[in-house]
Parts: C-alpha cells; sequence; structure tokens
C-alpha cells in the first residue's frame, strides 16, 4: 500500500507543534476537532482475520468482542445500553468517529477532566464511568488489557501496513505496555517513523477524534432540532430517543434518557455531538445533514435529561459551576422551565 504523503508531512509538521494552553477551570477535556483531511486511505487497520493466534491474539480478539458487544459487562462495568462502537464506529477503526488506533498513538496525555497525564488504559476508564454511565474495570484487569491490546493492534498493524511491512507481525507487548499507550518513547513506530516522529506529534494523527465543523449561522435551536430529529433520526433511535432493543439486545444507542451516556461524558457537548453527527450520520449515509441541521439536533438531544454526572456534589448549581462552564453543554441551565440536570437519572446502574 503506498504511503499517503500529505499524512507523513501532516504528522511531521505536527512535532513542532506547542500544545495550546487552556484554561482549567471547568476539568473538561475535549480532544479539538481538526480540519479534515483530503485523502483518507493513507491508513486502514489490518483485516481481523489476520489476528494471530496464540495467547496475544486472544487478548486481541477478546478486546475487539468486549468493543462490539459490551453489553457483555452490563451490571458489572456497564450501566447503560451502549456499546463501545456506538462512538467509536466500525468497531473502532472509523476516521472522525474517534477511531481507536488514533486515540492509542494520543496517549498518555494530559486530561482536564482529572487534571493529570492519564495513559490509554486510564483514559479507556473514562469512557466507562461517563459514556457507559457504569464503573470502569481495573488498571490491569482482564478486560482493559484487552481493549488496549486491540487499540493498539488496529493502530500498529496498520501501519506495518502502509510502509509495506505486510508479513511482518505486530510485535507483542507486555500487558504494561499495551495499557501504557503510543505516545511514549519507548513506542516505536515502524518503517521510515522509526525515531522521527516526536512526541508532541503522536496526537495529530489525521482522523483522530472528530473532523472540524464550522460554526452554524444561527445559534443552535432545540427547538429546531426536533424538528430535525423526527425526520432524520427518530425512526432509528426512537420518538424519545430510547434507542432500539431487539430481543432483549440493544441495537441503536439510546441518545438520552436512563440508557443514554451520562452529562459528564464528552457526546453531552453541543459541539461534539454535532461534529460526530454531521460527518457521520445517519448511519451508513454521512453528511446528509447541512451543518445548521447537525447543530440543531445535537442541541436537541443534549438538552434532554440523562443520567446524572458522577462527579455530582451537593447541588446542580455546584457541579455545573465547577465541572461545566463554558463546555458547550446544558447542564445545569433552565431550559422549558427546568434546571437540566436536576432531574437526572442515577448516575450509575452498576453495584
Amino acid at each position: 500500500m503506498p504511503i499517503n504523503k500529505a499524512w507523513l508531512f501532516l504528522l511531521l509538521a505536527a512535532s513542532g507543534f506547542a500544545r495550546a494552553e487552556v484554561p482549567m477551570a471547568d476539568m473538561q477535556d475535549e480532544i479539538p476537532a481538526q480540519p479534515k483531511a483530503a485523502n483518507l486511505d493513507y491508513f486502514k487497520p489490518r483485516e481481523l482475520s489476520e489476528i494471530p493466534k496464540g495467547a496475544f491474539g486472544d487478548k486481541i480478539r477478546k478486546g475487539y468482542q468486549l468493543f462490539v458487544n459490551s453489553q457483555q459487562l452490563s451490571g458489572q462495568y456497564v450501566g447503560n445500553q451502549l456499546n463501545c462502537t456506538n462512538c467509536h464506529l466500525d468497531a473502532g477503526s472509523k476516521a472522525y468517529a474517534a477511531p481507536m488506533w488514533a486515540a492509542y498513538l494520543a496517549y498518555p496525555e494530559f486530561r482536564k477532566k482529572n487534571n493529570r497525564i492519564s495513559n490509554f488504559a486510564e483514559r479507556v476508564q473514562g469512557c466507562f464511568n461517563f459514556s457507559m454511565n457504569g464503573k470502569a474495570p481495573a488498571i490491569d484487569s482482564p478486560e482493559l488489557v484487552a481493549i488496549s491490546a486491540y487499540s493498539y493492534w488496529l493502530l500498529m498493524g496498520g501501519l506495518l501496513d502502509a510502509f509495506g511491512m505486510q508479513d511482518q507481525p505486530v510485535p507483542e507487548m507486555s500487558d504494561k505496555a499495551l495499557q501504557e499507550g503510543g505516545n511514549v518513547a519507548s513506542f516505536k513506530l515502524p518503517g521510515p517513523l522509526t525515531d522521527k516522529v516526536k512526541l508532541d506529534a503522536r496526537g495529530h494523527m489525521p482522523g483522530r477524534a472528530f473532523a472540524a465543523l464550522d460554526k452554524p449561522a444561527q445559534a443552535p435551536s432545540p427547538a429546531r432540532g426536533a424538528k430535525v430529529y423526527e425526520q432524520h433520526c427518530a425512526l432509528c433511535h426512537g420518538s424519545e430517543g430510547q434507542g432500539r432493543v431487539m430481543a432483549d439486545v440493544p441495537v441503536i444507542p439510546a441518545l438520552w434518557g436512563a440508557q443514554s451516556y451520562n452529562w459528564g461524558a464528552g457526546m453531552h457537548r453541543v459541539n461534539t455531538a454535532a461534529t460526530f453527527i454531521f460527518e457521520n450520520m445517519p448511519l451508513g449515509k454521512a453528511v446528509q445533514l447541512t451543518p445548521q441541521q447537525a447543530w440543531d439536533v445535537a442541541a436537541y438531544m443534549n438538552s434532554r435529561e440523562r443520567p446524572q454526572d458522577p462527579r455530582f456534589t451537593k447541588d446542580v448549581a455546584t457541579t455545573a459551576k465547577t465541572f461545566h462552564a463554558d463546555d458547550n453543554g446544558y447542564y445545569g441551565k433552565e431550559l422549558d422551565g427546568s434546571v437540566l440536570g436536576s432531574q437526572a437519572f442515577p448516575a450509575t446502574r452498576v453495584k
């Protein structure tokens, strides 16, 4: 597979950029959206059939299984009806849908959300606590090791193939190293990138997180968004955002309510949801809505009650001031005569 020189240039050029200084008041880390690269054929993870046999391959397979069917952890670590792949589309492989290959290369990274440097496994713990409205598995648990192994395999297998090393197996790593992530000096990139890409470049891989979306001409409107939702979203996600369950198996994620992500999840931000929706929804079609429609429907679904922020203190006002100041969300704000968060569902649904 030919190397995409534009990607290589972007990755190398980014190594000279200093990380922007950002205020820490709200403790809500947000991965900045980036302009969409013109050509994303540069990177494709290996086929699942290429996962090796043996103990290392078993960890990778387990990580994939947990990723696409996180509900097998329901009641233990997962407290809603979501699966990891609901936000990280195509089993974590789709560019600009929070792909795990790009995330793996970016961590360890400083996170405002917990005000310290987090490694990759710790970042995944955050997904369990917030997006899954659950309770994170412990570091070194089989679940975190497996998800880390799967994400590492997506990255390294794709990179080896991109640099003409299709016959080279993905190097095995210890459980501890797998959970660390790729943004450490000890993590060696293959081929021409070996020892050439500085650490600061690894968080700028094209395709990471979400594609930038222009601000709307009009301020996002939940009222307008309700109409967009009815026309474009309700068929799959349900008239009340409850998602779809078939034979007791969740098949379409709930967007609000007791079975959705909680008020601490990154997707509760209107801007984050808008970029995701515009780029990826309706599922399988993509870029069907106008930017204004994406902003409006994001405002609508994120102005509905959902599970409480697990960092909830003594009241909504204090929690909003501490964790949600200027976070582009509705938590603690009054809408239709009610303060959002005041009637939130339980913060976690697992023991």
